[in-house]
């Protein structure tokens, strides 16, 4: 298995919970990386930018407007397999469908409060990278 990177957030229902290090020690234990990392407070329309793919489903506003609620922590996680190794450390979408000793297990408090968001496919990963990081600030 290839050593990939992959976009981390710990959502804004985490970071008010004071959640980060617990999370963050989750994708260590799994043999992730943190080889870039910063807190900052995303405006309505940067997560509206981010979240564009989602731009025509219903949820769409509410998710920007809880994006830009407080503060997130923007990562990127390296490692061999890191995107499907990351989704799995994460669980499931529905914290009541996620297994046991992962994030939203733990941490979630809902469907749309669950606590991460992680890239889906290198492609996506690449895109969501550079979003939030230029190339000097990646430091694995």
């Amino acid at each position: 298995m290839a050593v990939e990177r992959t976009l981390s957030i710990i959502k804004p229902d985490a970071t008010n919970r004071n959640l980060t290090g617990k999370i963050n020690a989750k994708f260590e234990e799994a043999g992730l990386r943190i080889v870039a990392q910063k807190r900052i407070h995303l405006t309505k329309a940067q997560a509206g930018v981010f979240y564009a793919v989602h731009k025509e489903r219903p949820f769409y506003d509410e998710l920007c407007e809880f994006m830009a609620s407080a503060p997130v922590v923007v990562q990127v996680l390296e490692g061999e397999g890191a995107i499907a190794k990351n989704r799995d450390v994460m669980g499931a979408t529905n914290p009541a469908d996620a297994a046991p000793g992962t994030i939203r297990a733990e941490f979630a408090e809902s469907v749309g409060e669950n606590s991460v968001h992680g890239s889906d496919a290198p492609e996506t990963a690449a895109v969501e990278i550079a979003y939030f990081f230029s190339g000097l600030e990646l430091v694995g």
